[in-house]
């Protein structure tokens, strides 16, 4: 082959003017190819300033995305090196020369930024920009933000480069439209992933943990810094029940007022919210500051259970409208799950109460009558031998006389059932003896006569609960001792609570604040509490009340 055989690819009668427009058509080819190739919606508008840049030789770049109220919600900038921006400080929010092009709508080519009427001049640590160039760039219909170039390596923007910038513009605003359309659908896959995954995990566990499982597993799928529930306290305020992400510690636990908040809204409407900062402080004195959020009703049936609470760092990406979409279809499939999780419980409680009443029949029906039987026998036998004998048998008859009673307030406790949303008295004051005994190197004795769970109510349980850890947690910092014993009986229309032990005694002197405390609580209820103590013989304390004063009584 022959080089006069070769084919040349320049024409060799294209002027120098006709030279230039086909590298620029090139340029903006190569400058639509690299916007377009990518989904990713933070790749794809960096990758449009860098085009941008490149295409007319600028040495700074950004393009602003315009907020719902016409400011600047983002502005991604390429040229300006991390440490210079931190320099500067905020980023621009949409004034002067920027603005102009927000509002014009049309694109602004100005030579010389310093003779420019509108522009509003540099922060400080800012470097030097001369010419400038912004073109709005369009999705379908809407202005989604603005492409600015500056400092023009050929001194200044020629109206060739605002024509390729223009036509860059509108490759960009569809791969824009494409990307946010992929984003969208990945939104929703992530958020699909986490409702099966929410719903699943739901439908294995009790009610009692549900939304902490809701908002664990919500933390680890969902894009969040923080996810945190809010259930209902009382009437008029909100408990950060379950915190998770930054500022977890000092969330955790906090109580708001419900008026005025976004939380608050989201339960009131029963719809998903969303709002894009919370100012420090806003819920209560000291909570930190809360970027993008968005706020999920959770419902079972008509009852308000609480919100979940979803948040970026502030300055963070904020939630689109298909995570507000999925956030309302969360909401929505959660109450029913929530539905099933009640129904399943409520079973349970009803199967529950069914097992109670048969072994309370079987108790009474088969075990009462035969240590009955078996005492009778016993008696017609002591009748029939020596004193010692007879003595001993008579001690073993009040054995079974004893165990029988035992085993009625058991009947009665097992006829009592559950309450529903509250623990029995019972288990209540078996918890706090558990919990402030747990590490004491004897167990304490705890008994219970007659039936406690089914008369005592209107607050006494709450104060019998308060007087035994009183009672407790005094012997624990303070008797020293080995053995402590609890009764709480029923004895005609009085219960009374008394608390032993063979510790070192209550000395002279000492502070009595949480004995006042009790003795006013039995006061209150027109009962008395009376306190025996000795170093010899350790304390024993008697509290009693009046069961008619636990319906209605002020407390």
């Amino acid at each position: 082959m022959t080089d006069d055989t070769v084919a040349s690819n320049e024409d060799p009668s294209a002027s120098p003017a006709d030279e230039l427009a086909g590298r620029r058509l090139s340029d903006l080819l190569s400058a639509s190819t690299s916007v377009i190739e990518r989904l990713d919606l933070e790749v794809v508008l960096r990758r449009i300033v860098e085009a941008g840049m490149s295409l007319v030789g600028a040495r700074y770049g950004a393009l602003g995305v315009i907020s719902r109220d016409g400011g600047l919600e983002r502005f991604i900038h390429v040229g300006i090196d991390a440490p210079s921006a931190d320099r500067i400080g905020h980023l621009p929010v949409g004034r002067g020369v920027l603005g102009a092009v927000i509002t014009d709508r049309e694109p602004i080519r100005v030579p010389h930024l310093a003779s420019e009427p509108r522009s509003v001049g540099f922060p400080a640590h800012h470097p030097v920009m001369d010419s400038f160039l912004g073109v709005p760039v369009r999705v379908g219909d809407q202005i989604y933000g603005n492409l600015y170039l500056t400092e023009a390596k050929s001194g200044s923007f020629s109206a060739a480069d605002q024509e390729l910038v223009v036509a860059l513009a509108a490759t960009a605003g569809i791969a824009i439209e494409n990307a946010r359309m992929y984003d969208a659908a990945r939104t929703r896959e992530v958020w699909n992933a986490t409702i099966a995954d929410v719903m699943s995990a739901m439908l294995d566990l009790d009610g009692t943990n549900v939304l902490e499982v809701i908002a664990s597993r919500v933390a680890a799928l969902i894009d969040a810094d923080l996810v945190a529930v809010a259930i209902p306290h009382g009437d008029d305020q909100l408990v950060l029940s379950t915190v998770y992400g930054f500022s977890a510690a000092e969330l955790q636990g906090h109580a708001y007022a419900i008026e005025g908040t976004l939380t608050g809204r989201a339960l009131r409407t029963r719809q998903a919210l969303s709002i894009e900062s919370e100012p420090e402080g806003t819920k209560f004195e000291g909570q930190p500051p809360l970027g993008p959020t968005v706020a999920i009703p959770l419902y079972a049936g008509d009852d308000a259970l609480g919100v979940l609470m979803i948040s970026r760092q502030p300055e963070g990406r904020s939630f689109t409208a298909a995570d507000l979409e999925m956030a309302f279809s969360f909401a929505a499939q959660a109450s029913i799950a929530l539905e099933v999780v009640r129904a399943r419980e409520d079973r349970k409680r009803a199967e529950t109460t069914r097992d109670r009443a048969r072994i309370a029949r079987d108790l009474h029906d088969h075990v009462i009558q035969r240590l009955f039987g078996a005492g009778l026998a016993l008696q017609a036998a002591s009748a029939t031998v020596d004193a010692d004998a007879s003595a001993a048998i008579e001690a073993q008859i009040d054995v079974i006389d004893a165990t029988i009673k035992d085993i009625r307030t058991a009947i009665f406790a097992l006829g009592s059932g559950e309450r529903q949303g509250a623990k029995r008295f019972r288990d209540r004051a078996l918890d706090v003896v558990a919990e402030i005994s747990d590490s004491w190197p004897s167990p304490v004795r705890v008994s219970f006569v007659g039936p406690l769970d089914n008369v005592i109510a209107g607050g006494l349980d709450d104060d019998l609960v308060a007087v035994v850890r009183e009672l407790l947690t005094n012997v624990a910092k303070h008797a020293q001792a080995e053995s402590v014993d609890v009764v709480i009986q029923l004895s005609d229309d009085t219960v009374e609570l008394s608390v032993t032990d063979d510790g070192v005694g209550i000395p002279e002197g000492a502070a009595r604040s949480g004995l006042a405390n009790i003795a006013e609580r039995a006061r209150l209820r027109s009962g008395s509490c009376d306190i025996v103590s000795s170093a010899r013989t350790g304390t024993a304390v008697r509290w009693r009340a009046p069961i008619r004063a636990s319906n209605g009584h002020p407390q």
